[in-house]
């Protein structure tokens, strides 16, 4: 997959399918012309706050009480910029060699190969991209499926008393999630699930300011935490593992690059879409940093060292069990959103590919319509078969590992540096011709090295993650 460069008349062969480019009747920079590109500014801000301000938003606050105030504040604020920087050049790579006229680059592995050739990056970039991706899936549902126990576990708890033993089975939740999504799966591209990412984008809101407002409660009637400066007291080789799992789930928060040039693709070409593109990038990166650092500075300020890893949890005995229960139920609606949104980039490649390879087959090609009253779709059988066996596995895996959040920890910590950061900047001194020992070429570096530290750090404490939890949790354990 990540060897094959998609060419430009392969491109127009997919219309009127789940995975096409669009048609065109304004000719641009490629020789293709398009009508179906409609996307504003609004819509990209909804899709990367979608994909940005997920439910890790929620693992900020315990993140700042590991490290504490002056070094939480400071990764948080370097994380989140350093992203925001690199997407901003991504968004001059969609089109190469000019970023207004060139032509288009469909995804983050294209943009490599124009800037940067078929070098070893290239190849690993296609790998790691597309790995990341399909991965967050089974990370979404197992998410999820908590959400959902959480809201049992409060109803039950309400029902029986505090004591009361609510043990529930993740399975039931799994599998239902699992269905909702193979069923929007079948939406073909991003054109079509654009209302989708819109209702995320305001959910993930809802339960981030719950958290915020319940954070603020507690601590304006008095009953907040002790945060200090260096966070929680603990042994010396204990607080370093957590210092770098706590580093690593903040810069994961701001790794939302990945689908950029999925959500660019999606603008309509009446303005240049890299200067569009950084205007949502801007406005999406500026919410996302207010947004993490009232989240993590307030729930601290609200806990202190006993911060729980999700805030929400920390206030299931309180009065206010209907807001937390509200929350987890925008958590589960924004998954499903962003679900969608972090795999349409794996379904597109995949059909891409497929139809290259495959150009006669009925079976990958035809599109038959169907109408159903006033409404009317097409449905291809490769389509239909391919996304319902990836959300087959993906349930599976979410079910029959648990504690498989750690494994997609060390796949972020793998792919956070050179995906999220060194290849960006990489792209953007190529392009830009900035000669080597300039000023300006040792400060890029200068930051891609020190992301790199962050990642290797990141990766350490993923790795220390797995080993305890292989310790502490066995295949399909599904009670919680």
């Amino acid at each position: 997959m990540a060897n094959t460069v998609l060419d430009h008349q392969t491109q127009n062969q997919l219309c009127e399918s789940g995975s096409e480019y669009p048609p065109r009747n304004v000719e641009d920079g490629d020789g293709e012309v398009d009508d179906k590109r409609t996307g504003t500014v609004w819509t990209a801000c909804a899709h990367i706050i979608t994909t940005s301000i997920g439910a890790g938003v929620l693992s900020l606050a315990w993140a700042m009480s590991q490290l504490g105030w002056v070094a939480g504040i400071c990764t948080m604020l370097f994380c989140s910029l350093a992203a925001l920087y690199a997407a901003t050049l991504l968004a001059d790579c969609y089109r190469f060699p000019d970023p207004v006229t060139g032509n288009r680059n469909y995804s983050y592995m294209e943009a490599v190969k124009a800037n940067l050739g078929g070098t070893i990056f290239y190849k690993f970039c296609g790998w790691m991209v597309y790995l990341n991706l399909a991965t967050i899936g089974v990370g979404f549902t197992i998410t999820t499926a908590k959400s959902m126990v959480a809201i049992q576990k409060s109803h039950c708890h309400r029902k029986n008393g505090g004591d009361a033993p609510c043990m529930f089975s993740n399975i039931p939740h799994v599998v239902a999630f699992g269905i909702v999504e193979i069923l929007l799966s079948q939406l073909s591209n991003f054109h079509k699930i654009s209302w989708l990412s819109k209702l995320a984008a305001i959910t993930s809101f809802g339960y981030a300011f719950i958290g915020i407002g319940l954070s603020l409660s507690k601590i304006i009637t008095g009953h907040g935490g002790k945060p200090t400066v260096a966070g929680v007291d603990l042994s010396s080789s204990e607080k370093i593992w957590r210092m770098f799992v706590a580093a690593g789930d903040i810069a994961f928060a701001c790794s939302y690059a990945l689908v950029l040039f999925d959500i660019q693709d999606t603008l309509k070409s009446s303005q240049p879409e890299n200067k569009v593109m950084k205007k949502a990038v801007s406005i999406g990166g500026l919410v996302m940093i207010i947004v993490f650092l009232m989240c993590g500075s307030l729930g601290y300020a609200a806990f202190g060292d006993k911060t729980p890893e999700n805030l929400l949890a920390g206030f299931g005995d309180d009065m206010a069990f209907w807001l937390v229960d509200m929350a987890n139920v925008f958590i589960v609606v924004h998954i499903v959103g962003a679900y969608q949104i972090l795999c349409q980039p794996v379904f597109r490649i995949v059909e891409i590919l497929a139809r290259r390879r495959w150009k006669r087959s009925k079976f990958i090609n035809r599109e038959t319509p169907v109408r159903i009253g006033k409404m009317s779709f097409n449905i291809n059988m490769f389509r239909l078969s391919w996304r319902t066996a990836y959300g087959v596995v993906v349930t599976f895996v979410a079910i029959a590992l648990p504690f498989f959040s750690d494994m997609l920890a060390l796949l972020g910590a793998i792919g956070y540096w050179p995906l999220i950061i060194y290849i960006p900047l990489e792209m953007h001194i190529e392009q830009k011709k900035i000669g080597k020992l300039t000023i300006r070429w040792f400060g890029l570096h200068l930051l891609s090295f020190l992301c790199l530290l962050l990642s290797l750090a990141a990766a350490s404490g993923a790795i220390h993650g797995i080993y305890k939890s292989l310790n502490t949790y066995k295949l399909f354990q599904y009670k919680e």
